[in-house]
């Protein structure tokens, strides 16, 4: 079945942009990039607690520069 919605020519525009070769159809570049906006494993809960607990550290200054770690580590 084919159904047909209507898209102000800006986004069309966009589309065709989007386009990866030049006879690629709409519904091609629409599943694509519907596919990379959809994540089949999202972070756990215990993930995002770390990702959370990290830039606190970092906004309250107890990170360090990648490039001493770098330097500390010997990894130049």
């Amino acid at each position: 079945m084919v159904t047909t919605i209507q898209l102000r020519p800006e986004t069309k525009s966009r589309l065709d942009d989007m386009k990866i070769h030049p006879r690629e159809s709409y519904d091609e570049v629409l599943n694509r990039l519907l596919d990379m906006a959809y994540d089949p494993e999202p972070l756990s809960e215990e993930t995002l607690k770390k990702i959370e607990e990290g830039i606190a550290d970092i906004r309250a200054g107890r990170g360090r520069p990648f490039e001493e770690v770098v330097r500390e580590r010997g990894l130049e």
